[in-house]
């Protein structure tokens, strides 16, 4: 049987689905992180790869793979698509390969015309795209150059605050941090950032969010403040596509949208101040499925195809 593979690959793991010739789902699996700026290039490919051969054995039937979309955070740059497109023609010969950042998945389920897409998980990024068709995006270059109000960005400041502040609720976060991550104390906690900072500080975004539910006014400050600097990316991206003045869907997507009512407020409330022409929504899409339609298209008219 003929199928696609799709995968949405991040910086904690990587979802693939097999897909038929006809549209439909046959097999999915979920393998380790595949982010190449995060955890290397050999790793991201053999996550890939990984992903894929769990996925292909659970098809019932034999599969030939004939084309694979891998959207990948961490591909961004030219350079590093072009060299994961490289590695997984070499690890899939069989099949043509299309490379994206996972960012595109979701952009490419929104409506037709101009659009933006804010993406908040282990990193945050916004992608749009103009009334022209120019696709643009800001931000998602790892911890070290953006990803501002990430989950890694607001573990991060949780972890410092939690750990300096001397009040109250900094005590009740620092014991609800350290219990969750399954830390003794902040010298272990350290040691563990300091070899795999993405195993750390994207892990104690949960605690903040229900914190900051529960009423902890710190960890509502800290959400706040990763609002404030998630509306300002969708906000620079608005006016880099001359969409400030236009009215556009604006959607919410990643793993920390939906897990905290005081958050999704903020970052609506942020939104909507600084884009009032914004239809803001909460994008529900199977990231995974959505890059294998990419490859069948590929597939079925590799010219039309090309991104």
């Amino acid at each position: 049987m003929k199928c696609v593979l799709g995968f949405d690959g991040g910086g904690t793991k990587t979802e693939c689905v097999v897909m038929n010739e006809a549209g439909k789902i046959a097999g999915r699996a979920t393998g380790p992180a595949s982010n190449p700026t995060r955890v290397g290039f050999p790793s991201a490919i053999a996550a890939v790869a990984e992903s894929a051969n769990l996925a292909i054995r659970s098809v019932a039937t034999p599969v030939e793979i004939v084309a694979l979309c891998a959207g990948l955070a961490g591909t961004g740059r030219e350079e590093n698509r072009s060299r994961t497109k490289q590695l997984l023609e070499n690890n899939f010969p069989s099949g043509l390969v299309d490379v994206r950042t996972d960012l595109e998945l979701p952009l490419s389920a929104m409506p037709s015309g101009a659009a933006i897409v804010l993406v908040v998980g282990t990193g945050s990024a916004a992608i749009g795209r103009g009334i022209d068709g120019v696709i643009r995006r800001v931000g998602g270059l790892g911890p070290a150059d953006s990803d501002e109000g990430s989950a890694f960005d607001i573990g991060r400041a949780a972890v410092s605050a939690a750990r300096f502040e001397q009040t109250t609720e900094s005590t009740e976060l620092s014991r609800q941090i350290l219990r969750h991550l399954g830390h003794a104390n902040w010298d272990e906690l350290d040691s563990r950032a300091a070899a795999h900072a993405d195993a750390v500080y994207p892990r104690v975004f949960p605690v903040i969010a229900a914190a900051a539910d529960s009423g902890n006014q710190l960890a509502q400050s800290l959400l706040r403040a990763a609002a404030e600097k998630l509306s300002s990316m969708a906000s620079q991206l608005a006016e880099e596509l001359h969409l400030l003045q236009q009215a556009f869907p604006l959607g919410k997507y990643g793993g920390t949208i939906g897990r905290s009512r005081f958050f999704d407020d903020a970052l609506d409330s942020q939104l909507l101040r600084k884009l009032p022409r914004a239809t803001v929504m909460a994008l529900h899409i199977d990231s995974a499925a959505a890059a294998a339609r990419i490859a069948l298209q590929l597939y079925l008219t590799p010219e039309a195809s090309k991104p």
